[in-house]
Order: structure tokens, then sequence, then C-alpha cells
């Protein structure tokens, strides 16, 4: 693990060497609060609780996040510098985990940074702080995933414009595949173990259940299976080209 450390390290430490970093926390935080105060119309809900701060969380990240995984490697492969990369003595797979591991824990300071909005609605009421915790984790796993998903796509071209569209491409699949409307198309044509099976893929589903106080068990193998399998994905890809 060790490896994965000292990638994690140098990687975490990198956002903070270019103005990027400031201007994506800048761009992140505005977002939430626009969306939570000023679309949400958080003060006039008259109730204590974070619901509307979290409903938009989805939204917001499978554009925010996108942006935040699509320079982790098609920057590096742009600019040439993933041939240098790949010849330092660490495995692909250290070298994928710890570049990942440093964008999640960089997208969970994003997400640690809006305790203002918890601070507002206990001085403003008695929230249930246990739901609110449960939310925050859910957030969290959530943005994972679809960090997977932008690293997985980032690592196929060094393109970062044509990473984050596709990597939005494949989140909205993911986001919308419990939607009302999807599941209405679907039920009309579809029989009903596809439409069910269509349904536990969708990440608002897995997160609402999440935000509702109840941290199941197979809301976090969901989100720890897709990690998994997209991460195994970006290895792949890395394992092949270096092979080329």
């Amino acid at each position: 693990m060790s490896a994965v450390c000292a990638v994690f390290k140098r990687e975490f430490a990198a956002y903070f060497a270019t103005p990027i970093a400031f201007v994506f926390l800048a761009v992140y935080l505005l977002a939430m609060g626009v969306f939570t105060f000023t679309v949400g119309r958080f003060f006039d809900t008259g109730v204590a609780d974070l619901t509307i701060f979290f409903s938009y969380h989805p939204w917001l990240y499978l554009f925010l996040i996108p942006a935040l995984a699509m320079r982790l490697w098609a920057e590096e492969k742009r600019s040439g510098s993933i041939e240098l990369l790949l010849t330092l003595p660490l495995p692909v797979w250290a070298t994928v985990l710890g570049k990942y591991l440093a964008a999640w824990a960089f997208a969970g300071l994003a997400l640690v940074l809006t305790f203002p909005v918890w601070l507002t609605v206990n001085y403003l009421g008695t929230p249930d702080n246990g739901v609110i915790l449960a939310s925050y984790v859910g957030s969290f796993l959530m943005a994972g995933a679809y960090l997977a998903i932008g690293s997985a796509v980032s690592a196929a071209t060094s393109n970062q414009v044509i990473a984050f569209v596709v990597a939005v491409v494949v989140c909205f699949l993911f986001t919308a595949a419990g939607a009302p409307l999807v599941m209405e198309t679907l039920s009309g044509w579809a029989p009903l173990p596809l439409v069910e099976a269509v349904a536990s893929f969708s990440f608002i589903a897995h997160f609402r259940a999440i935000t509702d106080g109840v941290i199941d068990l197979r809301d976090i193998v969901f989100f720890f299976s897709l990690i998994g399998l997209f991460l195994f994905a970006n290895i792949l890809t890395i394992e092949t080209g270096k092979g080329g």
C-alpha cells in the first residue's frame, strides 16, 4: 500500500499546485448554495432539514464530478507524462488506485466544506443529524461512483473534452435509470425483471434510500461494486495502452 500512498500524496498535492482546485471548490460551493437556497427556496419550506440540499447532489455531480475526473488520465496522455509515470517501479493498479483516491479525497473535501449549510439548519431548528450524517455518507459514496466512471473514461482518451462528455452521458444513464419516465417507457414493452434490473442501477434510488436515514448494506455494496468495476476497467485500459 506504500505505492498507493505515494501516488495519493503526489496527486492530492498537485490539485493545490494550480488555481484549478480553488476554482473547482468555488464553483462547487456556489452551485450547491444557489440550488439549495435560490432554486430550492430552502428558507420558504419552513422545515429544518437538508432534504432540498441533498436532492440536488445527483444532478450537480453529473457535471461537476466528470469535470474533476476528465483530466485524471487524459491530461497525462496529452502531455506525454503517462509514459514517464508508467516507467516508475509502481504497479499499474497502485497508480490507478492512488490517483482515484486522491480525486475522491478532493471531492470529499469539497463536500465537507458545505458544513455551513449543516450549521445553518441546526441554528434554525432541530434536525435529525443522524439522517444528515447518513446523507453525507451517501453523497460521498455516490461521488465516488461518478468519479470511478469518469476516471475509466478519461483513461480511454487523450482529449479532456471527449472524456467529460462521454463521462456525463454514462453517468446520466446511471442517474436516470430509475426515473419515472424511464420506468414508464420500459414497462410499456419490457418484461418486469428487465424493468426491475434497470431500476436497480439507479444512483438516485440508492442515494434516496440512504438519505432516508437508513444505511442499507445493499446500497453500500452497490456503490462499492460499481467503483470496483470501473476501476478494474481503468486498470485494463492503462495496461492495454502500456502493452501497446
